[in-house]
């Protein structure tokens, strides 16, 4: 089997070799841009180290996973230019460096490029473990837009459920973790149900890894998250932490959220601060961690059933409890 190391090395080649056309120079150089930019590459990472656990020719699947790394990286770009951020991955977001037309039109050809990449080079496998790859890519693809149309809808309401949040950000992010997984698995001629444990594994380490994020922003040392701290306080995002810091919290903190919440005039290191302390008061972080805890236990248990001796399952484990540990 490939280590985490190899696959990662192999999928950065891929991607530094993709072919572009010369011009036009406006619409490509920005989509070279932004997938040079790095990343944690987690999205191809498992869709290698799924199909690894059956196939030892990882190369085979390299257009399938950095299609769906192409894919994500044009989700970041549009979600960029709708949350107006300044910042990704310590660089300039395609709006600012360039403009926001540009980000549209680069994202949308980016979108095209990953369809392209993932059905152009499929035709190696088996027939069958196509049509179902493709299923898999078409419905984790229109589910992430369904995810951000959720979190578009929640900067309106006041009244967003964990429940609810928690599917939106299932749809939004971890759907690709999962999907990543079960085309590896498809692709490889794995059995249906191995195919769907993976899919569960990788969901709900998607939602644990999102609830990480959201304590990052908050908690996250800036120079290392890659971004400004805070981002989600001062656009009152409706994140697990909010949502469940004005559930818990007495009248007097209550009100002291909604104040912030309402302000339209403010500092935005006050507002941080003072948001901040409340969620302190409450033990916010104390709770989205043992969500954390909670859903890494239970995407264990679904990898568990995965029919593939464990030696081999390791690596999984391995990256799962790296994605929990992370301070970026």
């Amino acid at each position: 089997m490939k280590n985490k190391d190899e696959i990662l090395n192999s999928i950065e080649q891929y991607i530094k070799q993709l072919p572009y056309p010369e011009n036009p120079q406006g619409l490509y150089d920005p989509i070279k841009y932004v997938l040079s930019l790095g990343g944690k590459r987690i999205r191809p990472l498992l869709m290698i180290m799924a199909y690894n656990l059956y196939k030892e020719d990882t190369e085979k699947i390299l257009p399938q996973a950095v299609a769906l790394e192409t894919y994500h990286n044009f989700t970041l770009l549009h979600d960029d230019l709708m949350d107006n951020a300044d910042m990704r991955r310590g660089f300039q977001t395609v709006h600012k460096k360039w403009d926001s037309n540009t980000a549209i039109l680069s994202g949308d050809a980016m979108l095209i490029i990953a369809y392209k990449l993932f059905t152009e080079n499929i035709y190696g496998f088996q027939p069958e473990s196509q049509a179902k790859a493709l299923k898999t890519f078409n419905d984790a693809t229109l589910g992430v837009c369904d995810g951000q149309q959720y979190d578009v809808d929640f900067e309106n309401r006041n009244d967003v459920r964990e429940e609810e949040y928690m599917e939106m950000i299932r749809l939004k992010t971890s759907l690709l973790l999962a999907c990543a997984l079960k085309i590896g698995a498809e692709l490889a001629g794995a059995n249906d149900s191995d195919a769907e444990n993976l899919y569960k594994f990788g969901e709900k380490i998607g939602l644990a890894f999102q609830l990480q994020d959201d304590l990052l922003d908050v908690y996250g040392d800036p120079a290392v998250f890659g971004k400004k701290i805070g981002g989600d306080i001062l656009c009152n995002k409706k994140t697990f932490m909010l949502i469940n810091a004005l559930q818990l919290a007495d009248n007097k903190q209550k009100e002291a959220l909604q104040n912030w919440i309402n302000a339209k005039e403010y500092l935005p290191e006050e507002k941080i601060k003072g948001v901040t302390e409340i969620y302190d008061q409450i033990n916010i972080k104390e709770l989205c961690n043992n969500k954390i805890v909670q859903l890494f236990n239970d995407a264990l248990n679904d990898l568990s059933r995965v029919n593939i001796e464990d030696a081999k399952k390791q690596p999984l484990i391995d990256f799962a409890n790296w994605l929990m540990t992370r301070n970026k």
